[in-house]
């Protein structure tokens, strides 16, 4: 039995996605989203511009671990663009990474976005929040 095409019947038009750039990152992230300590997470608008049919609020994603197995499904419920510079603790602490705070979250995100190739202070990120609407 296929478990994401079983959810994608249920869900239409779900997306499956893991987050972050490695197999241990899909895993610790989704872990958090589990657990209902990740609420949010963000992208770069570059790389949001690159889907072909970006998600808006109420659509649902799939969310895989780093062996691509779904975990769980997850709700948008809403999305903004925010500069990298003008992220607050109040968004770094619902993406849920680390020690919560706003220092951590600019350090690992940096991070992340350099890897991506697309890092700079002024830089537009698409600010997702969601919630879990079912843990697989």
């Amino acid at each position: 039995m296929d478990l994401i095409a079983d959810l994608k019947r249920k869900y239409p038009g779900a997306w499956a996605w893991a987050f972050g750039d490695s197999p241990e990152m899909a895993d610790e992230l989704a872990d958090l989203v589990v657990k209902g300590i990740k609420t949010a997470s963000c992208c770069s608008l570059a790389s949001f511009n690159t889907d072909d049919a970006a998600p808006g609020p109420g659509s649902y994603h799939i969310i895989l671990n780093g062996q691509g197995a779904p975990v769980c499904v997850i709700r948008m419920v809403s999305l903004r663009l925010v500069r990298f510079s003008e992220v607050t603790e109040t968004f770094a602490r619902k993406e849920g990474e680390g020690d919560l705070s706003l220092a951590y979250w600019r350090a690992e995100h940096q991070a992340f976005f350099t890897r991506e190739g697309v890092f700079a202070e002024d830089m537009e990120l698409v600010a997702e929040e969601f919630r879990v609407v079912e843990v697989v």
